[in-house]
């Protein structure tokens, strides 16, 4: 082979390899086995090789590890890598908002919110887009040269995949190893006659400190970015862009980080990503609270031991070993089928557990969960349990395969999964399970909130064919002595239960489209519907693109709300209600904006985000001047926004729109290209 066409080839190795190793690790969408990756590394290493001239030291192939050292050089931080305070309870992270507010005598701020990850903290520093050095956080002030083990952590790039690069840039984040890959080792330990590792993090400070990099290496090591050190000539403004760009760099990233304004909102968000904690494969003891803006963390400075704009919301984490004795698959109320692991009885912080949720499929495969494997099963603060590893090691050869279900385990009708996502479910919308369900959903709190309606009473009148849609229930007064002989219903907790029947015909519309059960529409969506258009007749009636005009409504969740109403099934619900008497006030619907569109207006087809304190108009006034000009004022920027209008202290969507290559426009260039104002505007 010539030395050109080596050259090509080697060019050619390079950039797929760095694209799979940024498909596995960034994305988390692998495109290849592990095999065809280790032929294209082998390849590379061949053709190096035999030219040595195209060995560069970026090349992908010194990820494998070096030889070993004598021991590790100690390095001053060129910035502290100082510990952060921790909280545990809500109010303490209102303490915590109210004391950023008065630092920065602002009334709200916008937070990010990720999970912090229990590994060990590393920071890598790279020049002129190459890394250079490695080194642990030690005791803030000084750490060790770890850089030959880092060249072998998976998810750190030789390279950053991007031009223009800061000259110097320190990349903070945390290196672990996960659940899955941690149950290996232990069991290839065990099968050695070796003394197994005691857990995941401690596994991840040895094959640091190990002197040889290729022992490192052998123990899968990863990382995630989630802070900064010093960067000089920094170009980024948010957290949020400064995770974008590393993505976009090679450099994976604590995973699922959002951001939300106010400290009520962020705490609501905390709540979310905790009920997701089953979703990761790696070991978590809490949630990092942080100021999104950067200047605003600069006015916040630091204390003598940590920084003022940053909180770990932290919580006990218990955990226990058992059995799984068997799975079950559950069919929800819109038809998702759940499996549901029945354990060996263990006792977690004082309290017995027997039954772990899995979610869903993917999670199930994750696990590589079979009936009779030991199991790890934690619980962290209020937290439901779930199954965090198999306890690979303990396994005997006699656990059983466990095949999720082809067909609905309740009335066998097909099954599917949904387009681009994880969850499979029963398509017969008429199935026994997805009715009960739907009936729990339809009388509780949130939607019709009708008293006397328990679980065990909605599954006799199912179980009875007394009741086969919603409607049912309200006919349920001509059938009262059939009612009563009911097992455990007297005539008063009869009574009782048609009372609250009839009390919910008139309950707001925002409950009756919450009780519905359409996917995707919870209390938010049917308050923005129920504002927007003001009746139940009126949203049954309107077209997908219509219903995507609606604030906070994108085309997924109006593709849902169309396809329902004008589904036979959807319109036989609504009919049914209508008719026995379901009939919820109207509400008044308020006007979009204060001024008239303008048809042909110089925004007539545009779709505009503003966001950010704005100096010539108000919150509203904004909306309305847009709507004045023909155009769509949105709340949220998607592939659809045409540009944002960024005022001072621009979030999370100004992140937004660069990430999508979106067109952000100051207030200044807005009123010279779409000014003067001529229009009054909004108080």
């Amino acid at each position: 082979m010539s030395h050109s066409t080596a050259a090509e080839e080697v060019l050619h190795l390079r950039a797929e390899i760095e694209r799979h190793t940024r498909l596995y690790y960034v994305e988390a969408k692998p495109e290849i086995s592990d095999g065809e990756f280790d032929r294209l590394v082998k390849r590379l290493q061949e053709l190096e090789a035999e030219h040595p001239d195209l060995d560069t030291p970026d090349s992908p192939t010194h990820k494998v590890g070096g030889t070993p050292i004598e021991g590790f050089e100690t390095v001053e931080h060129r910035l502290p890598m100082l510990s952060i305070d921790n909280l545990y309870t809500e109010d303490e992270l209102r303490e915590f908002d109210e004391r950023v507010r008065k630092l920065l005598e602002a009334e709200a701020v916008e937070y990010t919110v990720e999970y912090k990850i229990d590994g060990v903290a590393l920071a890598l520093i790279y020049e002129h887009g190459s890394l250079v050095r490695a080194v642990t956080r030690g005791d803030g002030q000084r750490g060790d040269d770890i850089t030959n083990n880092a060249r072998t952590i998976g998810g750190v790039p030789l390279r950053l995949q991007v031009e223009n690069t800061p000259p110097i840039l320190e990349v903070r984040g945390e290196a672990y190893i996960t659940n899955s890959d941690f149950a290996h080792l232990v069991a290839e330990q065990k099968a050695r006659g070796e003394e197994p590792f005691a857990n995941p993090r401690n596994t991840t400070a040895g094959a640091l400190k190990l002197l040889d990099p290729k022992l490192c290496g052998a123990r899968k090591v990863r990382f995630l970015a989630h802070g900064r050190g010093y960067i000089e000539n920094e170009p980024f403004t948010t957290h949020l862009e400064y995770l974008s760009w590393l993505r976009k760099a090679g450099v994976p990233t604590t995973p699922h980080v959002e951001a939300r304004t106010g400290i009520e909102a962020t705490i609501e968000l905390c709540h979310t990503m905790m009920e997701n904690l089953h979703s990761l494969d790696v070991e978590v003891d809490g949630l990092v609270v942080k100021v999104n803006q950067f200047s605003l963390r600069e006015k916040l400075g630091n204390t003598s031991k940590s920084p003022r704009w940053v909180a770990a919301y932290k919580w006990e984490k218990y955990e226990a070993s058992t059995q799984l004795l068997s799975i079950d698959v559950q069919v929800g109320k819109t038809g998702t089928l759940t499996p549901v692991a029945n354990l060996a009885p263990v006792e977690i912080a004082g309290t017995t557990v027997s039954r772990s949720s899995v979610h869903n499929r993917e999670e199930l495969e994750r696990l590589g969960l079979k009936i009779g494997d030991w199991v790890i099963v934690e619980k962290a603060g209020k937290i439901i349990p779930h199954i965090v590893r198999v306890e690979e090691d303990r396994r005997s050869g006699v656990e059983i395969e466990f095949h999720f279900p082809t067909a609905c385990p309740v009335c066998h009708s097909p099954v599917a999964q949904d387009e681009g996502g994880v969850y499979i479910r029963c398509q017969n919308p008429v199935c026994p399970a997805q009715l009960k369900e739907g009936l729990r959903f339809f009388a509780s709190r949130q939607a019709m909130d009708i008293e006397g309606l328990g679980t065990k009473l909605v599954d006799q009148l199912v179980d009875a064919g007394l009741v086969t849609g919603f409607a049912d229930l309200y006919r349920l007064k001509e059938k009262r002595e059939q009612l009563i002989q009911l097992e455990r219903q007297g005539e008063k907790s009869i009574d009782n239960l048609l009372a609250g029947i009839e009390a919910s015909k008139t309950r707001p519309l925002f409950r009756l489209l919450t009780a519905l059960n359409i996917r995707h529409v919870g209390v938010s969506t049917a308050r923005a519907l129920t504002d927007h258009f003001g009746s139940l007749e009126v949203i049954r009636h309107q077209k997908e693109d219509a219903l995507a005009q609606v604030p906070d409504i994108g085309p997924i969740v109006a593709k849902a709300i169309a396809t329902f109403f004008e589904s036979e099934f959807g319109r036989r619900i609504v009919d049914g209600l209508v008719e026995n008497g379901v009939a919820p006030p109207d509400v008044e619907v308020k006007p979009i904006t204060a001024v008239s569109a303008e048809p042909g207006g110089k925004l007539a087809g545009k779709t505009v985000v503003a966001t950010g304190a704005l100096k010539s108009f108000t919150r509203d006034g904004i909306k309305d001047y847009i709507h004045s000009l023909g155009g769509k004022a949105a709340s949220s920027v998607s592939k659809k926004t045409n540009f944002v209008l960024a005022g001072e202290d621009a979030g999370s969507k100004l992140d937004k729109a660069k990430e999508l290559g979106i067109r952000v426009m100051t207030e200044e260039e807005f009123l010279a290209e779409y000014g003067p104002i001529t229009q009054p505007l909004a108080d």
